[in-house]
């Protein structure tokens, strides 16, 4: 039986950021949700991730994203060590921001907003996948040292590995729609990088960057995906308000101006008639947890 909403715990994070190394050979938590973002290395051991009630296994050197509200719990096959690092939607606020926060964060927002569709690990090359453990391992020794350069040292360094999994979870979903026909995932790339930007979305625009005949366009894209061009762009920018939604303290109103809506109560009726109910109702709903 899956527990309820009211039963899951809720491990909340006690600062901004946090890391620990810690050892298991059995899990004894309860499934829980989380209010912060969560990177899991696996050093050693074996077993499975439950989350969100689907199971994915694990080993060494793998690599998992959880975001908030996610909820997860272990299965211990074998005795495993972890590196968790933990941080709060408020880690890159004030003096942690980058220098173009908000570019930033709209690219964390299709991290998320897309990571569901590739879920397990993510690491698209060893290459990379060796370059996040090398930096997660120099982030946790710099947590540990904590002098007065210790927090733009973690800072730059976490940017750095959203970055690379921003990059691992776009190419992966570029290459699952690639299967399905070889420019269908590169046009897909480019609606979502080009979301707030309606003119290089208009169907003569898109046909010419991907020489694909202007009359043709729309049939074509709605075969490859099941649905209209204009249908799949606010679908898409649908996921990205539940991300800032959920990840944010933007108001409604701000969150429209981002999106390009045409104001709040626009966004507010397209976004109860897709999901039925109000963007507050889905603020406040929880997701339920695996057994």
């Amino acid at each position: 039986m899956k527990p309820s909403i009211d039963t899951l715990s809720i491990e909340e994070a006690q600062k901004v950021f946090e890391i620990h190394v810690e050892e298991f050979t059995e899990w004894k938590g309860r499934p829980h949700r989380h209010n912060f973002f969560e990177i899991v290395y696996v050093e050693q051991g074996s077993g499975a991730q439950c989350i969100n009630y689907h199971e994915f296994a694990f080993g060494p050197g793998n690599i998992f994203l959880l975001p908030p509200l996610d909820c997860h719990s272990f299965r211990i096959e074998e005795k495993a060590r972890f590196y968790f690092i933990r941080f709060t939607d408020h880690y890159f606020l004030g003096d942690h921001k980058p220098a173009d926060y908000q570019a930033w964060f709209d690219q964390m927002a299709y991290v998320l907003a897309n990571y569901n569709k590739v879920p397990g690990d993510i690491i698209a090359t060893d290459r990379e996948r060796q370059f996040i453990i090398q930096t997660l391992k120099s982030i946790h020794q710099e947590y540990l040292l904590s002098d007065t350069y210790s927090e733009a040292i973690i800072t730059g360094a976490m940017v750095s590995i959203l970055n690379i999994l921003a990059r691992s979870i776009e190419h992966q979903y570029v290459e699952q729609a690639n299967e399905v026909d070889g420019r269908y995932g590169e046009i897909l790339r480019y609606v979502h990088r080009h979301l707030t930007e309606p003119e290089r979305l208009r169907i003569p625009v898109l046909a010419e960057e991907f020489g694909i005949s202007p009359t043709y366009f729309s049939e074509y894209f709605k075969k490859q995906s099941g649905m209209s061009l204009a249908e799949y762009i606010t679908k898409a920018k649908l996921r990205l308000v539940e991300t800032k939604v959920l990840h944010t303290d933007l108001t409604v109103k701000e969150i429209a101006f981002q999106l390009n809506f045409t104001d709040s109560s626009h966004l507010a009726r397209t976004f109860k008639n897709a999901y039925g109910m109000t963007i507050k109702e889905f603020k406040n709903s929880g997701q339920q947890c695996c057994a």
